[in-house]
């Protein structure tokens, strides 16, 4: 990671507006319908600007402007929530933005998907590199289908399932039936969080999810933004096709968003901010800093506001509890029914380790939470609790001499050893 001396300059304004024009203004909008995909609230960025300045540039020219978040299985957004999300306010809809929607993918509604084709399992095999081999259906919301043209606007990160967020992963599984969505996942845990995770180039996951966007037959483009290191601003926004765009993303996104660190930790406290309401999403706070914790080591997830494992998907987590993969694998006729996302999530929150029938479940490290939720539900759970009062962030500051980290604003930042 390039240090604070050395960090790309952040773009202003004003350059970020050009490049919004230049990217738009050549393409073929004029009295077409246009969808822009956006995430919700778990992912950092400048989305306001973004918002304004896309809406400004196309409100005129286009029949409909619409935006979709692309939710994957999170919650929807309020009203008031969609308002805090894109920067505007009540009276704004009347003004600058009438007529413009800003609409939840509705996941939980089977009707509004589109059938798109299914991947086949021969296909399938080649595309995991022979970890899988079982057809997919392919299901999409279906409106994509009722607009001319489909932009994603969205960050990339370092990313536990594909390797780096962004792209065509605002479709799939951003806006994707619950087929791709799990299947996906699970190559991905498959692989491993630990291994997959900051890859650069198409992974066989980002491979599932680029031959899945390809079926939608509607024009696709993405803006793909760089954020600057524990802020909102932009580094980096690159448009083109998703693929392109995210491509040229990826290699900046490589730099700012991965820490190397000379030597692993005994202890790492990974401060969740308040955009994580859930564990689904704060886990993140794992998988960045899995990499540089020390065999038999302990990553605490320090998140007082956390009340819930995950406000969807709260009831199968609690069936299935948190292991690592083999858990599942060398049991798999007890857990094969199970969606594969949700396998995935608790093999990526455990992290790496062993399962062996007679000897038992031997995770690599250990995974505390220090949050709301009680030590009864996470023992429950197979995670170990840490009460949050006694915990004062600013006095692990500063301790890396004794095996201790701290990490401030955890979830975005990839930890590294150097050599690793």
């Amino acid at each position: 990671m390039l240090n604070e001396q050395t960090l790309p300059q952040i773009l202003t304004p004003t350059e970020i507006e050009a490049i919004v024009q230049q990217s738009l203004e050549p393409l073929p909008v004029d009295g077409k319908r246009v969808l822009i995909l956006i995430p919700d609230g778990t992912r950092s960025g400048d989305l306001p600007l973004m918002f304004r300045l896309i809406t400004a540039s196309l409100r005129d020219r286009v029949s409909a402007l619409d935006y979709l978040i692309a939710l994957g299985t999170h919650q929807p957004l309020s009203p008031a929530q969609i308002n805090a999300l894109v920067g505007a306010e009540d009276a704004d809809w009347q003004g600058p933005y009438a007529g413009v929607r800003v609409l939840n993918h509705e996941w939980m509604r089977p009707e509004t998907f589109l059938h798109l084709g299914t991947i086949s399992a021969a296909e399938m095999s080649e595309i995991s590199e022979g970890m899988l081999n079982q057809a997919v259906e392919v299901r999409v919301n279906g409106l994509v289908n009722q607009y001319d043209l489909l932009i994603v606007c969205g960050p990339v990160f370092p990313h536990e399932v594909v390797g780096f967020s962004g792209g065509n992963k605002y479709f799939f599984p951003g806006i994707s039936g619950p087929e791709v969505i799990n299947l996906s996942h699970w190559l991905g845990a498959l692989i491993t969080s630990y291994r997959i995770i900051g890859t650069r180039g198409v992974t066989p996951v980002r491979r599932l999810i680029n031959r899945a966007a390809g079926m939608i037959q509607t024009p696709k483009y993405c803006f793909a933004m760089v954020v600057a290191p524990t802020k909102n601003d932009l580094v980096g926004l690159f448009f083109g096709t998703p693929e392109d765009a995210w491509a040229q993303a990826v290699e900046l996104s490589a730099q700012v968003h991965i820490k190397y660190v000379d030597r692993p930790y005994q202890q790492v406290l990974s401060v969740m901010p308040p955009l994580y309401d859930d564990i689904w999403t704060a886990a993140k706070g794992m998988y960045k800093l899995e990499p540089v914790v020390a065999d038999g080591g302990e990553v605490i997830i320090y998140a007082p506001q956390i009340t819930q494992f995950s406000y969807t998907h709260g009831v199968t987590l609690a069936q299935v509890g948190y292991h690592v993969r083999d858990y599942f694998l060398k049991q798999w006729d007890k857990f094969k029914d199970f969606p594969g996302g949700v396998l995935a999530h608790s093999t990526h929150l455990r992290g790496m380790g062993t399962y062996d029938p007679v000897k038992g479940e031997q995770p690599r490290i250990r995974v505390t939470l220090a949050t709301g939720i009680s030590a009864e539900r996470c023992a429950s759970h197979n995670l170990s609790y840490r009460d949050p009062a006694s915990i004062i962030p600013a006095e692990w500051a500063n301790r890396e001499s004794e095996g201790i980290l701290l990490v401030p604003k955890a979830g975005e930042i990839l930890y590294r050893l150097k050599g690793g």
